[in-house]
């Protein structure tokens, strides 16, 4: 009985290390393939047995972190998260980011990212500066008050949406969708109070009125979350706001927990009938 042949896939990779040579070239490898293979298990394969000096960044490999994110057959995605199979091609191309500079191989430049990110406040403001440095209980929150902006709390800053940004390749000042995401992120929640500090960070000539409304970030995001949405949203209030229209609700108080302890309620008899 003939011996059954192992499957195997082509990578064909961007390499590019300043430090030898200031031009990007091409590099291909075999690897071994099985169902279920990821696109990040393979270069791991490639950089453990075939080529160590490859260089990529990875970390919890479960689409959390967002730290491999690449552009994979033209494509940007998260390496972790795309499996080999789904891309239906005999050859993976694997790519950096666009829109971003180049370390070396596969790894980018994420500074840029983070600092619009920093620039437009992504965390709860309040005039209670007290509460905020020794808090004694919580800000008060419903459930259809956390339904307003949670799906923009899923951003793992992995860098896609703005590879995916026809805006960004031309503007490289421009905030960018991820920032602008965040900005209206915490400018929704009722606990803060701190809209008025970002409004006059992202209503500038770079900020949420350069975006096209391609609507590219939110198909490429990994996570499901949707950019192009939470800018619209975020125009809306600075629409709005210039209008004197649009009064934003009380900022959410603070309460204390519940003194009363609820009884348990009692388990039913294990019964396997």
């Amino acid at each position: 009985m003939a011996e059954e042949k192992t499957q195997s896939i082509r990578f064909r990779i961007s390499r590019y290390d300043p430090e030898k040579d200031s031009r990007v070239h091409w590099q291909e490898f075999t690897t071994p393939f099985n169902p279920g293979m990821t696109v990040l298990e393979g270069l791991i394969y490639i950089k453990e047995n075939l080529d160590s000096t490859l260089a990529f960044r990875t970390s919890c490999r479960m689409g959390i972190c967002g730290s491999c994110g690449m552009l994979i057959n033209s494509y940007p995605r998260l390496a972790c998260h795309t499996q080999i199979k789904d891309l239906r091609s005999t050859r993976v191309t694997v790519k950096p980011l666009p829109n971003f500079s180049i370390i070396k191989d596969l790894v980018t430049d994420l500074k840029p990212l983070f600092e619009k990110h920093q620039s437009v406040k992504p965390y709860v403001i309040r005039n209670d500066a007290r509460e905020m440095e020794q808090p004694t209980a919580e800000f008060a929150q419903r459930p259809e008050d956390l339904d307003t902006f949670e799906q923009f709390s899923y951003c793992v800053k992995c860098g896609i949406c703005i590879a995916a940004c026809p805006t960004t390749s031309r503007d490289k000042r421009f905030l960018g969708p991820q920032a602008l995401a965040q900005a209206y992120h915490y400018s929704a929640d009722n606990r803060d109070a701190g809209e008025s500090e970002r409004a006059r960070i992202v209503d500038m000539d770079h900020g949420v009125w350069r975006c096209h409304l391609a609507g590219a970030c939110s198909e490429a995001c990994p996570k499901g979350v949707d950019p192009a949405l939470a800018i619209q949203l975020l125009r809306k209030r600075l629409s709005l706001r210039s209008l004197g229209l649009g009064k934003r609700a009380e900022v959410s108080r603070v309460v204390q927990p519940p003194t009363e302890i609820k009884p348990k309620v009692p388990a039913p008899e294990f019964n396997t009938q």
